[in-house]
């Protein structure tokens, strides 16, 4: 999963400014938008969210980054980060810089492939953002959205069981408001959609998120 996965030996050769594996608790900040851009970010473990900044002051988070996904892409380009890249969960993470991941895309085809396999995988999932969490009714948003975290948890025996945000990461992440992501996850409690064990731990009822979804 990792971006040099298929590099080979004499590959690594090519290297010559340190790759540092970093550990960042929740809240801490990887990168802020408009920051030049110095370094592509893979991450090994955790959360990661990717937070745009409106005119308004508000934010909205356009996507969530798990194990294996690569932040700061655009740098490769010689832009600025277009987010702030804010960590949600304790988060693992490579720091590459951008002048090692540039040459070694120019000098072996296996970095290139895996980079465009990254490309078209952050186009993926703005695309999945895009029509799942910001189109429809609140409350089919917020059930896609815990459709989406109960495919991405780990395995479990019996009913899937995700942990949720806080409802301010909620509202930027759906594009509602604070108070309506607080009284849309209050209404399926209620209605035994999904089920509060530890704050914020939820067991799902994945048939009825299912139908609520496509509301």
């Amino acid at each position: 999963m990792a971006l040099f996965a298929d590099l080979r030996p004499e590959d690594f050769d090519l290297i010559h400014l340190p790759i540092d594996e970093l550990q960042y608790d929740p809240g801490a900040t990887l990168y802020h938008a408009g920051d030049e851009g110095t370094a592509l970010f893979t991450v090994r473990s955790g959360l990661v969210k990717l937070v745009q900044y409106l005119p308004d002051g508000s934010q909205r988070i356009v996507r969530l980054l798990r194990r294996g996904d690569t932040a700061g892409l655009e740098v490769l380009l010689g832009e600025a980060y277009e987010h702030a890249a804010v960590v949600l969960r304790p988060a693992l993470v490579c720091r590459l810089p951008r002048d090692v991941v540039s040459r070694l895309s120019v000098e072996t085809p296996r970095l290139h492939t895996q980079l465009m396999k990254r490309w078209h995988n952050n186009v993926k999932q703005a695309d999945e953002w895009l029509t799942g969490l910001s189109t429809g009714s609140a409350r089919s948003r917020v059930a896609r959205l815990f459709l989406h975290l109960a495919e991405v948890e780990p395995a479990c025996t019996g009913a899937p069981e995700v942990e949720l945000f806080s409802r301010e990461d909620l509202g930027a992440m759906l594009g509602v408001t604070t108070e309506t992501a607080s009284r849309v996850v209050a209404e399926f409690k209620r209605g035994g959609i999904v089920t509060e064990g530890k704050t914020n731990r939820f067991r799902c009822d994945l048939d009825a998120l299912r139908h609520t979804a496509g509301e």
